[in-house]
C-alpha cells in the first residue's frame, strides 16, 4: 500500500512502514496496516462507512473517537462494534450494510 494510494475518503500520508493485513469488507478483500483503526481501514479504501439507516445519506463517521454512535459495523458473527475505537485485525471480516 503507498502513501496517498487508494479509492478512499482518508489518505494514508505517514506510518506506511506498518505490516499490511487483510480484511473482509461486505465479502470483499481490503488491505489495512497493523494498528490501523477499522475506521481508517475502511475508509482508507472506500469513500464511506455506511449507509444512515434514517435516510439517503452516507455516513462516515463524525467524532472518531467513540462518542457519537456513528460508525457502528457488525462482524460477520453479528456482534456490533464501533469501528473507530475497534482495532482492525488480520482476517476480520465486517459487514456495514451498506
Amino acid at each position: 500500500m503507498s502513501a496517498g494510494a487508494g479509492p478512499g475518503q482518508f489518505v494514508r500520508l505517514a506510518m506506511t512502514d506498518r505490516r499490511p493485513i487483510r480484511l473482509m469488507l461486505d465479502g470483499r478483500p481490503i488491505e489495512a496496516l497493523e494498528g490501523d483503526s477499522l475506521l481508517t481501514a475502511l475508509l482508507v479504501s472506500g469513500g464511506h462507512l455506511r449507509r444512515f439507516e434514517f435516510g439517503e445519506g452516507l455516513r462516515a463517521g463524525f467524532c472518531l473517537m467513540g462518542a457519537c454512535q456513528d460508525c457502528w459495523v457488525a462482524l460477520e458473527d453479528g456482534r456490533r462494534l464501533r469501528a473507530c475505537t475497534t482495532l482492525a485485525e488480520d482476517g476480520m471480516a465486517v459487514r456495514t450494510c451498506s
